[in-house]
């Protein structure tokens, strides 16, 4: 636990003051009773359980004072907390594989309605944009609350030819982070200088550098990767989990497919399809995510929940003033409660 104001932890001293103040006031009462025999009989009488409960409520209510005065020092502790203002982006794969029929009805339907499912799931105010790639990658649809929104773009996917992991997993990223000046040209044709760029426009003051964080630090957002792992143009897939991992966000890769596969034929040409865990898997590696197997549509669909369920809650470190402050009041109404119930006076 950490303090924004560890000054006023100082108050804390008044504590044991008071609990002084009680004692005193305990023996004052005590040699007031002495001086009325009749008095001190009838406090006997009461009994030790009665003796011992009458301490009860001035407990409570310095353990209220106690938790008040921590509160005003406001401390901040790492507790599980529902995320809010995240974004979380889909980014789905509408290549010519993704006809396969080895998860049925196919490899691109049942993932259309897997994440249809994940995004019934989610929470009003989690942000969700899309992003589909085959031999390029499109956003389909910016981050948005709106759910119609999204369902309309996930049934609008048509497939291509074409698979570029990395272009969708770039875009993406360059999707949560709008002003860090992600480009896929950059990647694509190198880092001295963007094509198509002229010349003058080169001539323009550098960028700040880029610092990159600790993989899997940043919280607000997280990718999601569908696919079934082949690619066959654009960014290396690695290259681009390398970049996501710099910049803190987590790739959760979900395989599309069997890892025998199947051979599909496409406007005249026919090829092998097949599930490439060990891509997937080296990418959710790099980013501190996780690979999730989804063989079946039925499988794919229990992923997204699964995921549903990890994204939606995290750690962080968060001020908890109000908790405490929250508990003082508690405190505070229990040993009035009591102290009326059991003595007809507050205290």
């Amino acid at each position: 636990m950490t303090f924004l104001w560890p000054q006023l932890l100082w108050l804390l001293l008044a504590v044991p003051l008071l609990v002084l103040a009680y004692v005193w006031l305990l023996r004052r009462k005590k040699k007031l009773a002495l001086r009325y025999a009749s008095l001190l009989v009838v406090r006997e009488a009461m009994g030790s359980g009665r003796q011992l409960r009458r301490h009860i409520p001035p407990l409570l209510f310095l353990f209220s004072i106690a938790a008040m005065l921590l509160a005003a020092s406001r401390p901040f502790a790492v507790v599980t907390l529902p995320m809010q203002q995240e974004t979380i982006m889909l980014a789905i794969d509408v290549s010519g594989s993704m006809r396969a029929t080895d998860v049925l009805p196919n490899r691109l339907v049942a993932a259309q309605n897997a994440a249809k499912a994940f995004l019934a799931e989610l929470p009003r105010g989690v942000k969700v944009g899309i992003v589909a790639f085959a031999g390029s990658a499109q956003v389909a649809q910016i981050p948005t609350i709106n759910r119609e929104d999204l369902v309309s773009a996930i049934d609008s996917f048509q497939l291509q030819r074409g698979t570029a992991i990395g272009n969708g997993i770039v875009l993406s990223l360059a999707t949560l982070f709008p002003n860090a000046g992600i480009d896929l040209g950059d990647m694509g044709y190198g880092r001295d200088r963007s094509r198509g760029v002229a010349i003058d426009e080169e001539a323009k003051p550098e960028k700040k550098p880029f610092v990159p964080v600790a993989p899997g630090s940043y919280s607000s957002g997280a990718i999601i990767l569908l696919t079934d792992g082949q690619r066959t143009t654009g960014v290396d897939s690695l290259e681009a989990a390398k970049l996501a991992s710099e910049y803190g966000v987590r790739v959760y890769t979900v395989g599309v497919g069997t890892v025998n596969g199947e051979t599909i034929g496409f406007e005249g040409w026919s090829m092998r399809v097949r599930l490439d865990e060990e891509t997937l898997k080296a990418i959710a590696g790099k980013t501190q995510a996780d690979y999730f197997y989804a063989g079946t549509a039925a499988d794919l669909k229990k992923v997204y929940e699964t995921l549903s369920s990890r994204l939606t809650v995290e750690k962080k470190e968060t001020e908890i003033s109000g908790l405490l402050a929250l508990a003082a009041a508690l405190l505070a109404i229990v040993s009035a409660g009591l102290s009326l119930l059991w003595f007809n006076r507050i205290l």
